[in-house]
């Protein structure tokens, strides 16, 4: 930018809120956003029929993951950002990534081939509650040196504060239906999908110890 297009914006007054604008990023650009690669990884499971290798094993797994991360964010979206909240989306974040690491090892270690684009997705979920944590972070550096000085004496560093600006009904409303259609619903086909492949392959198990002879000309 010119010294002159700069000194222009200054003489009428043109700013920009970094703080009201990266919390307009987070709220209507990284959260409903990370329903996409969400729904692509439920998509990656079916294609590779994840009840008929991993099973409910890994789709347990993916429920652990969600509620890593969506304890976190719906605290977020109902209490102000102090110590105690910090502390729990720092917890949930290293749970995350961790969990995620077991998550792959099931699925290498099972029939499943997960694929490069599988792969490549599972980078956007890993990556994307770092990158909301750190700009979560960078808009309450006073509440992360409370955190680090162990709630600095306040009375309210431990303990959950509601809102002072509580967000618009509407949006919550929003977020919470597109949590039931693109996680919830998803994510729940395929855990049942799993569990009743894994009670029908119980049960020709049962039935071909009970009559190999049948079953093996089957």
């Amino acid at each position: 930018m010119g010294r002159g297009r700069a000194a222009g914006i200054a003489a009428t007054g043109s700013t920009v809120d970094v703080g009201e604008a990266t919390t307009r990023y987070l709220l209507y650009g990284l959260l409903p956003s990370w329903f996409v690669p969400g729904l692509a990884d439920w998509a990656m499971h079916r294609r590779t029929r994840i009840e008929d290798t991993a099973g409910a094993k890994e789709s347990l797994i993916h429920s652990l993951m969600m509620a890593e991360v969506g304890v976190p964010i719906a605290f977020t979206l109902r209490y102000e950002v102090n110590p105690l909240l910090l502390s729990v989306q720092l917890a949930g974040a290293a749970a995350h990534e961790a969990t995620a690491l077991r998550d792959v090892r099931t699925a290498v270690h099972s029939a499943r081939e997960v694929k490069p684009v599988e792969q490549h997705i599972h980078s956007f979920l890993e990556a994307l509650p770092f990158g909301a944590l750190s700009a979560l972070m960078c808009l309450h550096a006073d509440q992360v040196k409370r955190l680090l000085r162990g709630g600095g004496g306040d009375a309210d560093a431990w303990r959950l504060v509601p809102r002072r600006r509580p967000l618009s009904p509407v949006y919550l409303a929003g977020i919470a239906g597109a949590v039931g259609t693109c996680v919830a619903l998803p994510y729940g086909e395929e855990l049942l999908r799993c569990l009743r492949a894994g009670r029908t392959k119980k049960q020709r198990k049962r039935r071909a110890g009970a009559d190999p002879a049948h079953w093996q000309a089957v």
